[in-house]
C-alpha cells in the first residue's frame, strides 16, 4: 500500500523517464485526491516509444463517481481484483495503463511498537516507475475534464524490505515498481498480459530510513521546467 510518496522533480522526468514535464506545478509530496504527474502513451495509435507526462488525480476517479473524494480510497488498485472492481475494471480491461513517476513513497513501520513513517527509495538514486492504472472523467471538477491514477500493488509477505511495514497481523502489500527496460512494454501490455509485470523489486535495490512527518517541504510547489 501506498498513500503518500515523492513526486520525480521536472528535471529528472526528462532525464530518466524521457518525457516533458506537466505545465502546471505540483507538491512536493503526494497524498489522495492531489494532482501529480503521471506517464502514458499520448493517443490511442501510438507507436512503441512515444510516451507523455499529464497530471492526474492520484486515486482514480470513474465516470460515475459523484464528486473525487472516491479518491481517498481508490489511490492503490490491487492486482487481484482490479479486474473486478467496479472503480478499476474499466480503466484495466481498456488497457490503460500508466507509469508513476516517483523518487520514493513512504509506508508506516510499527516495530517500535507505534507507527514510524520510512522513506523507500531506489539503493543508487534513481528514479522509481510506478506501475498503475490511469481513467478520465469527461465532467470533472467545474465541468472539465479530469485525468486520476491508481498504483498498482501486490502481495509482500515475503518481501525482505516490504514485509517490514504496516500494522502487525495485516497483509504485507507493494507497489509494482518496473524496472526501465519495462516501461515502453508496460504502457502498451494488452490488459490479459499484465500478470508478466506482478513481480516484487529485488530489496536488494532499494533503501529505506525513517522519516518522521514535519517541516515545510511538504506543502511547498514543484514549478516546471526547474
Amino acid at each position: 500500500m501506498c498513500a503518500n510518496y515523492v513526486p520525480s522533480r521536472p528535471e529528472r522526468l526528462q532525464q530518466h523517464f524521457g518525457v516533458a514535464p506537466p505545465d502546471s506545478s505540483f507538491k512536493e509530496e503526494i497524498y489522495p485526491e492531489y494532482m501529480a504527474p503521471m506517464i502514458r502513451p499520448p493517443r490511442a495509435d501510438a507507436v512503441i516509444g512515444d510516451r507523455a507526462c499529464a497530471l492526474g488525480m492520484f486515486g482514480v476517479v470513474p465516470h460515475w463517481a459523484k464528486d473525487t473524494t472516491i479518491a481517498r480510497n481508490t489511490y492503490n488498485a490491487r492486482t487481484e481484483t482490479v479486474a473486478e472492481k467496479p472503480s478499476y475494471r474499466n480503466a484495466f480491461k481498456r488497457g490503460q495503463f500508466c507509469i508513476i513517476p516517483a523518487q520514493s513513497i513512504f509506508e508506516p513501520c510499527y516495530e517500535t511498537g507505534k507507527a514510524v513513517r520510512w522513506e523507500i527509495a531506489d539503493a543508487d538514486g534513481e528514479q522509481l516507475g510506478i506501475a498503475g492504472i490511469w481513467e478520465v472523467k469527461k465532467e470533472g471538477p467545474n465541468g472539465l475534464p479530469l485525468l486520476s491514477f491508481s498504483m498498482l500493488t501486490i502481495n509482500a509477505d515475503e518481501h525482505p524490505l516490504m514485509k517490514r511495514f504496516h500494522k502487525p497481523g495485516d497483509e504485507k502489500r507493494m507497489v509494482i515498481i518496473l524496472h526501465p527496460e519495462q516501461y515502453d512494454e508496460w504502457l502498451h501490455c494488452p490488459f490479459d498480459e499484465a500478470d508478466r509485470f506482478y513481480t516484487p523489486y529485488p530489496a536488494e535495490r532499494l533503501a529505506a530510513k525513517p522519516a518522521p512527518k514535519g517541516g515545510k517541504k511538504a506543502a511547498q510547489d514543484i514549478l516546471p521546467g526547474l
